[in-house]
Formats: C-alpha cells, structure tokens, sequence
C-alpha cells in the first residue's frame, strides 16, 4: 500500500524498546530485538528530515500495581533506573529525543503512551497529525497507544515489520492488529513507509 512519505505534520513514536522487553529481559518479547533495525531506519529518516522523534518508556516504581507481587499480571520489569529500564545500545536514538515516561504512578496502570502524559498536547503544540508507530509489544503498549492516537483524532501509520507480540494467548497480536486497523490505523513496511514519491 502506497501512502505519502514522513513530511510536514508526522512525527514517530518509539513505543517501550527497552532491555527488560527484549531477550534475556525480566518481561522479553520472542523476538523483540528484531524491531530494532525497522526503527533504526524509521529514526534516521525522520532525524534527516527534521520531523519530531518521540521515545517511550515504561518507568515503573518498584510496588507498581502491574507486578504480580502487588497483584498484577507481569513479573517486575522497567523498574526506573534500572538496567532493565534502559534503551539497548543497538537502538540509534536521536542525541535529544523527545522522551516520554509512562506508567509511573504505583497505583495506576498505563500501557498506552498517552496515558497520565502531556503526549497528546505536545503533539499538538507540533502541529502533529499523523504519527508513524513501532516498538512493543503490538498487543500491549503498541495497540493502546494507536487507539488513544486514533481517539484523540490523528492518523496512525504502524511500521509492521517493527512491532513484534507479546501473545500471552495465541493469536493475541493478530488481534490486535485487527483492532488497530478497525480503528483506522494503516499497516505499512517501514521502507515502503520511508519511500519517496
């Protein structure tokens, strides 16, 4: 599918590449790591065309609520400051990314980046109405992020070969992906995406 090329009004978001999600992490996502290259580029491209780069991360409190030894669902990962919470050296972030930290409040869970963050109004300060969108996990962070893009009125463009899944079920992350695109959300390779007209 053919689709105008990142210009004035995207910006990209990196969704959560951090270490504790990909291999050999406290929460990994089966091949999590090979999103990496696919954003590389996406980073690259929209660095050279001076388009705005925001970088997600879960920067949880050690009691948050989504642990299990607080009663959630996860094992505890992306503990703020931590070495699980850090970006992986092979991810070539811009020198000032336009971070967002996420999840910080103990009592409140937040998968979506616009979630308890000003994202939604700093897109909007930009003049942002499409965001290009890669990271993980797509039936987690990824979904709830492109549905609150969709919800808040902006264009969603998904680098499919730079998501991966955590399917805790089977068939958890095509799901998702359904989701998305009922909600509007285009489906794309990010070379296709990066190409010229």
């Amino acid at each position: 599918m053919r689709i105008r090329s990142p210009g004035r009004g995207d910006a990209l978001l990196v969704v959560d590449v951090q270490e504790d999600f990909l291999p050999g992490g406290a929460l990994a996502v089966a091949e999590g790591d090979a999103a990496i290259p696919p954003l590389n580029e996406a980073i690259r491209a929209f660095s050279k065309a001076g388009l705005p780069i925001f970088v997600t991360r879960d920067w949880h409190p050690p009691d948050h609520c989504s642990f299990v030894q607080q009663g959630g669902l996860w094992p505890s990962h992306c503990v703020a400051g931590t070495r699980g919470a850090a970006f992986p050296r092979a991810l070539r972030l811009p020198a000032s990314p336009l971070m967002i930290s996420k999840a910080t409040d103990p009592a409140a869970e937040a998968y979506s980046a616009f979630a308890g963050t000003d994202l939604a109004e700093l897109l909007s300060d930009r003049r942002v109405r499409r965001v290009f969108v890669g990271g993980l996990a797509t039936d987690y962070c990824v979904l709830r992020t492109v549905l609150d893009a969709r919800a808040v009125g902006l264009d969603a463009v998904v680098l499919d070969d730079a998501v991966r899944a955590v399917d805790v079920e089977p068939g958890d992350g095509e799901r998702a992906i359904a989701r998305m695109r009922a909600a509007g959300a285009v489906f794309v390779h990010t070379r296709t995406a990066l190409a010229e007209e």
